[in-house]
C-alpha cells in the first residue's frame, strides 16, 4: 500500500479536518429539482455482475491478525459481506519469526506464527491471499528498512538460491498443513509494489522480474496447480511489460496484479497530465491495464486489483466519512466487467503503518475504526451487498439495476459529491415494466444516517472516547430500519448519500 512515505517523503502526512454539509433525508421533497426517472424495463438484457468489490480486503500486517480486535472486525465484514479472501504485507517479516540460521549459515524455518495467523483466517471463513513479502534480515542484500513503523525491508535477497529454498519450504509447509485442495485455492503474488520505495532492487524493474521468476518457479515446483503473479506495482505499473516479460521467457503467470488510488497524479498512471477526477481515477486505470491485457499474449488473463480505496493519504472527509458510498457505487459501476476481483485497502482500521492509533478517525483506510467502531464505509458494503447477481445497463452515472436469483430488483441510486463540495440534493422516480411493481423498501447511508464520524464529530472529537462513548458511537452509526414506500413516490438523496433499494 501506499502512502506518503511510498511518495519517497515528497508528501507528508495530513490530517485532515472533516466537514460536512448538515443533510437529512427528506423522501417527498418536491421543489429541490427535477427528478431523475430510472427506466427499468423488466424485459431487457440482463448481463451477469458478480461482486468483485467485496470478494477480497485488504488489511494490516500479518502479525496483526493474532489480535482479538483484528478477528472481530474480520467476523463483521465476512457477514456484512460475506468476503472470501485478505490480503495483508510482511508474512515472512523477522516479526514473525519465520528464517534464521544457524552457526554453519544454514537455514533455519520456523512456521508457528504463520500457522496462528492463517489458522485464524480459516477459522473466521476466510483464506488467505498470499502476498509473499517482505526480505528476512538475514535473507537481505540490503538492511535500509522501510519508513513504516515495524521497518520491513524492501530489499532483494543476497542469495536467489536460499530465497527460492524458503519460498519452497514456506509453499510445502503449506500444503502440508491445510491440504493440497485447501491451498490451490489461494492466491500467491509476489511482493508489493516494486514500482516505488517497496523494493530497493536496481534497477528495480529487471531485479524484481528476476525475484518473480525465481518465486514463482519456487511455488510451481511444489505444486505447478497453484496460482501465481504480480507484478503487484502501484499506479497500475507495469502490467503489459510484465506479461510480456513471462510470455517471452516462459514464466509462469496466472493473473495479473496491481493497485490504484482514487487521488493518484494521472501523471503516474497514465504518463502525461490528464483532467481526470477522484470519481473516475480507479475506473479509468482499470480500463488502461483491461486493455493492455487484451492486447497481451495473454489476453484472458485474470485481472486483480489488490489494493484499491479513493485516498493513499489520510483523509477523514474521505475514509471515514459518507463520501465512500457514492464513490465506491460509481466505480462499481466503472469498473464492472473488467476486472476479476478487487480488493479495498482496508476493512479494519487495526492497523499500525504510521504507528500506533491515536484517535479513532484520523483517515484510516478501515471499514471499522478502532474499538470496533463500524464507519460509513462499513454500512456501504453491507448495503451493496444486497445487489443482485444480474445488472440492467442503463445510461445514467448514478444508479445501478440488478436482479436477485430470487427475481428480486435491487437498485443503487446515490449523489456524488467531493469532500466539502455543497451540491443539491437529487430526486429519483422509479419506473417499472414487466413486472407488477407495487412498492420500494430502502436504506440510507449519507453523513446523518450510518456515519459514526457524524456522532463523534458531536461529541467534540474526543481523541481517546470513554467506553460509554464507544457504545454510543456503536449504536448510534447503526443503520435505521428499512423504509418502504409506494413504488411512484419520489427518493430524495442529499450529497454524499447511497440510497439501495429492494422493488417489490
Amino acid at each position: 500500500m501506499r502512502t506518503a512515505f511510498n511518495r519517497v517523503t515528497l508528501l507528508k502526512w495530513t490530517l485532515a479536518a472533516a466537514a460536512f454539509t448538515t443533510c437529512s433525508v427528506v423522501l417527498h421533497a418536491q421543489d429541490l429539482n427535477q427528478p431523475e426517472f430510472v427506466q427499468i424495463d423488466m424485459t431487457g438484457t440482463w448481463k451477469p455482475f458478480p461482486h468483485f468489490w467485496e470478494t477480497m480486503f485488504g488489511s494490516g500486517r500479518a502479525n496483526l491478525s493474532l489480535r482479538d480486535d483484528y478477528r472481530g472486525d474480520l467476523r463483521a465484514t465476512k457477514q456484512a459481506t460475506g468476503f472470501t479472501f485478505v490480503r495483508f504485507h510482511a508474512i515472512l517479516d523477522d516479526e514473525n519469526g519465520v528464517y534464521d540460521v544457524n552457526s554453519q549459515s544454514q537455514p533455519i524455518y520456523n512456521f508457528s506464527y504463520v500457522d496462528q495467523i492463517y489458522d485464524g483466517l480459516l477459522e473466521n471463513g476466510v483464506k488467505p491471499f498470499v502476498e509473499i513479502s517482505f526480505m528476512p534480515r538475514k535473507l537481505a542484500a540490503n538492511l535500509t528498512p522501510h519508513p513504516f513503523w515495524y521497518k520491513p525491508l524492501p530489499s532483494p535477497p543476497n542469495d536467489p538460491a536460499k530465497w527460492s529454498a524458503l519460498i519452497e519450504a514456506f509453499t510445502r509447509h503449506l500444503e502440508d498443513r491445510y491440504g493440497k485442495d485447501e491451498v490451490q485455492s489461494w492466491y500467491f503474488e509476489v511482493w508489493n509494489e516494486p514500482n516505488i520505495d517497496f523494493w530497493d532492487g536496481v534497477p528495480k524493474k529487471e531485479t524484481y522480474f528476476a525475484l518473480y521468476d525465481v518465486t514463482a518457479k519456487a511455488i510451481k515446483d511444489v505444486d505447478a496447480t497453484l496460482r501465481v503473479g504480480g507484478p503487484a506495482t502501484a499506479q497500475a505499473a507495469w502490467v503489459d511489460e510484465f506479461i510480456a516479460h513471462c510470455a517471452s521467457n516462459h514464466i509462469a503467470l496466472d493473473f495479473v496484479s496491481s493497485h490504484i488510488y482514487g487521488n493518484e497524479n494521472p501523471v503516474d498512471v497514465f504518463g502525461k497530465s490528464m483532467p481526470i477526477l477522484r470519481r473516475d481515477m480507479v475506473g479509468a486505470a482499470v480500463k488502461k491495464v483491461y486493455d493492455q491485457v487484451q492486447a497481451s499474449a495473454f489476453p484472458r488473463m485474470p485481472i486483480i486489483w489488490s489494493e484499491y480505496n479513493a485516498t493513499y493519504m489520510n483523509q477523514p472527509e474521505v475514509t471515514d466519512s459518507a463520501f465512500i458510498g457514492p464513490w465506491l457505487a460509481n466505480n462499481i459501476r466503472e469498473c464492472d466487467g473488467m476486472t476479476s476481483m478487487m480488493s479495498y485497502w482496508t476493512f479494519s482500521d487495526v492497523f499500525e503503518e504510521q504507528g500506533v492509533v491515536k484517535t479513532p478517525f484520523y483517515g484510516g483506510y478501515g471499514l471499522i475504526a478502532e474499538r470496533g467502531i463500524p464507519k460509513a464505509a462499513f454500512h456501504v458494503f453491507s448495503l451493496l451487498h444486497q445487489l443482485g447477481d444480474e445488472r440492467l445497463l442503463l445510461p445514467q452515472e448514478d444508479t445501478l439495476v440488478t436482479r436477485t436469483k430470487q427475481g428480486h430488483v435491487v437498485v443503487a441510486l446515490w449523489n456524488y459529491a467531493e469532500p466539502n463540495q455543497s451540491i443539491a440534493a437529487k430526486t429519483f422516480m422509479l419506473r417499472v415494466r414487466g413486472a407488477k411493481a407495487k412498492h420500494y423498501r430502502m436504506q440510507i447511508v449519507d453523513p446523518q444516517h450510518g456515519s459514526a464520524l457524524a456522532i463523534w464529530q458531536q461529541m467534540g472529537r474526543p481523541a481517546s472516547p470513554t467506553r460509554a462513548q464507544i457504545a454510543e458511537l456503536k449504536k448510534r452509526s447503526q443503520l435505521g430500519e428499512p423504509v418502504t414506500e409506494t413504488i411512484d413516490a419520489p427518493i430524495t438523496v442529499p450529497a454524499q448519500g447511497l440510497v439501495v433499494i429492494t422493488i417489490f
